[in-house]
């Protein structure tokens, strides 16, 4: 499978509920989704306003021939950072979080355990303010493999019935 048909296959995912940029994304990514919610909470009656609650995710979609150690701190890193810069903390804000799908041909055999020990975060005024994870997902479409770290494991399903239709049944 070329990651151009994974990519196509993995994106309606988030058509529903995230806006997808195919047309614009920032180098190196192939794609990009963002989602915001905002919720407000009231007592009896909206003039007695409590509180507002923002919560958003930035996912980034890349594309590599071989995933190395050094590839994977590359496109993380960019992630990561063009993430946090769209992040705006206030007394509302609860979370953003920063997701980075890879799909690759091939990966090393060390950068495997870089995966899982991948972890980013950040808080903003103690946690008051927020705070940001950064959540990681490798589909290898050579053998069919799915790594990710702590935080990325909820995606592994969503790769599994996407990209490599397990999970799916056959009719």
């Amino acid at each position: 499978m070329q990651i151009s048909e994974a990519l196509e296959k993995l994106l309606p995912a988030f058509g529903q509920y995230y806006t997808i940029n195919k047309d614009t994304p920032v180098t190196p990514f192939l794609a990009e989704a963002e989602f915001r919610s905002h919720n407000e909470q009231y007592f009896l009656v909206r003039s007695a306003h409590i509180a507002d609650i923002d919560s958003n995710e930035f996912v980034y979609f890349a594309g590599v021939p071989v995933l190395d150690d050094k590839t994977l701190l590359e496109l993380t890193s960019k992630a990561w950072d063009t993430g946090l810069a769209k992040v705006k903390p206030h007394e509302g804000h609860r979370n953003s979080d920063i997701t980075l799908f890879i799909l690759a041909d091939k990966l090393e055999e060390t950068v495997k355990t870089s995966i899982k020990k991948t972890k980013l975060y950040k808080s903003y005024k103690f946690s008051f303010w927020g705070w940001s994870n950064f959540k990681l997902a490798v589909a290898e479409l050579s053998n069919q493999g799915i790594y990710s770290n702590r935080l990325g494991k909820d995606y592994r399903k969503l790769l599994e019935k996407n990209i490599f239709n397990k999970g799916v049944a056959k009719k």
